[in-house]
This record gives structure tokens, C-alpha cells and sequence, in this order.
């Protein structure tokens, strides 16, 4: 978090207290305790714009069910994710018109998961990513508001159920 430049709105859920347990887990409950930007959902799993994205347009897909190995899927779960992903792709391509993808799992601390729900990453990449702040300040910055994400992913959903 320290890699973004975030307007003063955004210091206080910085620094407040963070809730207990698994903030995957408690979005998938719809606790009142974690901010929820879900993008779509069914009985199995939820996408959801990431709440410190890399990118506009940057989504995450978790299981319902809190798993932390992609080994630990069901057939019916496996098979769901590639359908779910492979939508989710063209619905960004709608909303954002990326150049490329990065699509991927951080299994385990070291890996980078800072969530131990499994989830998977997509990432939207765009030409000429870096700008002055990330040479000088070491820092990324954002150009759409999570929550402006979120509206417009979910806007392009409604307006394509086919695709999911």
C-alpha cells in the first residue's frame, strides 16, 4: 500500500483497525466489516475489483468455500474458474480495453499472498504503464477509483448476461 499515491479519503481505512478473519471469507458472508466492490457472483464463487489495484480494471476471483491451494479445487470448481475468467477477460476488454493481461495465483506468503483465501489476479496491462511518480516517488498512481471500477464492471455485466 505504500506503492500508491491515495487521496485523504482513503487514510482512514488505512489506519484503522482491520477486522478479524478472512477478509475473502467475510465479503463472501456480506459483513458490514469489510469494503465490498463484487463485480458478480454465483453459489461458487465471487469477482470483485481489488481494493489497492495495480491497474484500472484489476479483478479478483475467490472461491465461496476458503481454500488456499489451487489443488484443492473441485472438477466443477476448476472447470467454473476457466469459464468465469475467460468472461471476466472480455468484459474488462469492454470496460477498459487493456493491451494485455497478467492472470495469476499467489500461493503462500512468500509468493506474495497477502490473503491466504485463495484467489486469482487478473490484471489488466496498458501501454506506457510507467509515469513521472513511478520513476521519481517510487510510487504508482491510480488513475480510476476502485468504486468507479466497480460501477462500470458491473454496468457491463448487466448489459452482457450471456458472457457470464
Amino acid at each position: 500500500m505504500s506503492n500508491y499515491f491515495f487521496n485523504f479519503s482513503k487514510m482512514e481505512y488505512l489506519t484503522k483497525e482491520k477486522p478479524e478473519g478472512c477478509i475473502l471469507c467475510l465479503i463472501a458472508e456480506n459483513s458490514e466489516k469489510v469494503v465490498k466492490l463484487k463485480v458478480w457472483e454465483n453459489d461458487l464463487f465471487i469477482a470483485s475489483v481489488n481494493l489497492y489495484p495495480y491497474n484500472p480494471g484489476h479483478l479478483i476471483i475467490f472461491p465461496r468455500r476458503h481454500i488456499t491451494d489451487i489443488r484443492e479445487f473441485t472438477r466443477k470448481e476448476e472447470q467454473q474458474m476457466v469459464i468465469i475468467t475467460r468472461s471476466l477477460l472480455t468484459i474488462i476488454d469492454l470496460t477498459h480495453t487493456p493491451s494485455a493481461y497478467n492472470i495469476g495465483y499467489n500461493m503462500g506468503p512468500v509468493a506474495g499472498a497477502s490473503i491466504s483465501h485463495l484467489h486469482q489476479h487478473i490484471i489488466p496491462r496498458y501501454p506506457r504503464e510507467i509515469g513521472i511518480a513511478d520513476l521519481i516517488a517510487g510510487k504508482k498512481v491510480l488513475v480510476e477509483d476502485p468504486r468507479v471500477t466497480c460501477e462500470r464492471i458491473k454496468h457491463t455485466i448487466q448489459k452482457n448476461p450471456i458472457l457470464l
